[in-house]
Parts: structure tokens; C-alpha cells; sequence
């Protein structure tokens, strides 16, 4: 049910706490599909390059900063705080993670794709060796050295924590490089064993990546940390709703799975009722938009009211599942 109400929440989310530019995404609104991503990649083209040795020297070091101790960085894939000054190639040492593996387009260290800071980050260095170029999926063999990644012969699952992380990052690579001026035509596909073709998968976990686990503080700062370096940002953090936009929301093919249920009225009063023309059993949530469920219960075709009169005035979701859980909906309630 969480995974839901999140890719309700990105829009939200962004809105609250985003720092970006009056206008930046002016020329993208009302966009979707194929129009939006060249609006997209209009806006964030030719960014100012910077060399691979600056990854290395400031720009990971500012960009990837632990908010709780300015002398060290967050590792990518294991979470650790380790100390700015212990890059190396030794097995716990951090280095330079290209997200977009380097091969999967053949752009090696050389700028703009290789030295672009939206997917580079700091990884310990033998787990970077670990993920190496595979694609990105789901299952695999625990990592030791990285709790809750996993690895099997042709894909790589990252820690819940970074998931969407992950996800934006391919998604900004797609958009930000079209084949123009020399550069690869960088594409998303739903498919793994993609190099060395310019390719990256799997795309609807990368989808579902981004529904689950929407931007947080520090991916926030890191875009505004690397916008002030190359004057680009990566859309999908400002917009995660964008993803779903361009390339379709994976849950979709449950979205009609309820027939004629409808919430009304909207903005409403104190009662919710919903309309069954199907014999089912629904179980429902009211939640905040801060994700805290306010209230839960069941509904059937003779009970079929949810009462809302303990509600404060805001913005709701009501979440409704069917009870052998095969669709969903949910709805955005505004209490006046």
C-alpha cells in the first residue's frame, strides 16, 4: 500500500522543499512522452564539464558530504560514512562509481557522459568492483560488504535506501544524452545483458524504484550542489512524476481493475461514499500526506460510507484495496 501512496506523494514532495529556478521547467509543462523528454533534454544539455580528477579533488567530496560530519562522504551501495581522504583502490577505500556503467555506451572516463556528477558517486571500492557493469534488477546473493544489495550473473539490486536514487540517475542519462554533438543515444530498456550496447534495464524495476522510494534530503542537496557546478539538474528529482510521464507507471495495468467505483463528493464534507456496481470486499486506508494512516477499516455493498468527520481540514489519500488484493485505487480527498 506504501508503494502507492508515494508516487502521490513525489509531486508533493518536490514542491515542499525543492530550490528550483523560477522557470526551469517552464518550457515542459504540460508535456508527456516523447515531448517532455526532448523539452527535457533541452533544459539540461550542455552542462558545464568538468575532468574526472575534479570528481575526485571537490566536487564527490561536496557533492556526496555526510550531513552529520563535513570530513566524510556517504557511500553509494553500503551507506558508510568514511573519511573524505581515504580514496584509493585498496577493497576499503572509496572511488568513483559510474551508475550508467561506462561500457554501456563506451564513454570511459572522458567528458561530458563520464565526468557527469548526477551519476557518479562515492562507492567502497570493491563493492563498486562487485556491481562492476551490470545492469540493474531484483534478487541475487547477499553482499557481505553491502547490506541489502544483491547480486546475481547479470544484474544488481541496490539497498532499498537508494533504489530511486539509482533510478533517477539512469533516467537523467537518458534524457541528457540523444546521440547530439558526438555524444552516445543513452536509452532505459526493460531488458538486463545490455552492454556494451548503449542501453541500461531493467526498466520497470526502475520504475518501481522511483514510486518507492521517492527523494530525500540529501538526494535534494546533492542536485542543488551539483547545479552550482554544471548548471543542469536532474529533472527526476525536482519532478519524480516525470519518470511516469515519459515512460508509463508500472502499476497502471491494475488501475482499472475496479469497475464504477467512484468518491464523491470532492472537495467534501463529512462522509465518503463509495458507489460498488461489483460484488467485493474492499479494505481502505485515510492517509496524511505525510504518510501517517489516520484511519482504516473495511467496506462492502452494504456498508459502504466512510465517515470523515474526525478529519482536520487538508489533503487526504484514500486508499482502497480489494480483499484478495488484485487492484487498487486511491484517491486525493481535500477537507475544507
Amino acid at each position: 500500500m506504501r508503494s502507492i501512496l508515494l508516487i502521490f506523494l513525489l509531486v508533493f514532495n518536490a514542491l515542499a522543499f525543492s530550490q528550483i529556478p523560477d522557470g526551469y521547467y517552464d518550457d515542459a509543462e504540460g508535456l508527456g512522452g516523447d515531448e517532455l523528454k526532448a523539452a527535457l533534454h533541452d533544459i539540461i544539455d550542455n552542462h558545464v564539464e568538468y575532468s574526472y580528477n575534479d570528481l575526485r579533488d571537490f566536487i564527490l567530496k561536496n557533492t556526496d558530504e555526510d550531513p552529520d560530519n563535513a570530513n566524510n562522504v556517504i557511500l553509494l551501495y553500503t551507506g558508510r560514512s568514511q573519511a573524505k581522504s581515504t580514496f584509493g583502490g585498496g577493497a576499503n577505500d572509496w572511488n568513483r562509481e559510474h551508475v550508467w556503467a561506462k561500457s554501456h555506451g563506451g564513454f570511459g572516463n572522458n567528458p561530458p557522459c563520464g565526468t557527469d556528477a548526477h551519476h557518479i558517486r562515492p562507492t567502497d571500492a570493491s563493492v563498486n568492483s562487485e556491481r562492476g557493469n551490470l545492469d540493474f534488477d531484483e534478487g541475487g546473493t547477499p553482499l557481505e560488504e553491502a547490506p541489502g544489495c544483491k547480486k546475481d550473473g547479470d544484474s544488481f539490486e541496490p539497498r532499498d535506501e537508494v533504489k530511486g536514487d539509482v533510478a533517477r540517475m539512469i533516467f537523467y542519462m537518458a534524457v541528457r544524452y540523444e546521440g547530439s554533438n558526438g555524444e552516445p543515444d543513452l536509452e532505459v530498456v526493460d531488458y538486463v545483458n545490455t552492454s556494451p550496447e548503449p542501453e541500461m534495464g531493467k526498466l520497470q524495476k526502475l520504475l518501481d524504484w522511483n514510486m518507492t522510494d521517492p527523494p530525500d534530503d540529501f538526494e535534494k542537496n546533492r542536485n542543488e550542489v551539483i547545479y552550482s557546478y554544471q548548471e543542469n539538474r536532474n529533472p527526476f528529482i525536482d519532478h519524480p512524476e516525470y519518470v511516469d510521464l515519459i515512460w508509463g507507471d508500472p502499476n497502471s495495468r491494475e488501475e482499472n481493475l475496479f469497475d464504477n467505483i467512484s468518491v464523491y463528493p470532492n472537495p467534501f464534507e463529512s462522509v465518503v461514499n463509495i458507489d460498488f456496481s461489483a460484488s467485493k470486499t474492499l479494505s481502505y486506508s485515510i492517509l496524511s500526506f505525510d504518510g501517517k494512516t489516520i484511519a482504516s477499516g473495511k467496506l462492502d455493498s452494504q456498508n459502504s460510507s466512510v465517515n470523515l468527520t474526525s478529519l482536520n481540514s487538508g489533503i487526504y489519500l484514500l486508499f482502497l484495496q480489494s480483499a484478495d488484493a488484485d487492484g487498487f485505487k486511491t484517491y486525493k480527498l481535500i477537507k475544507q
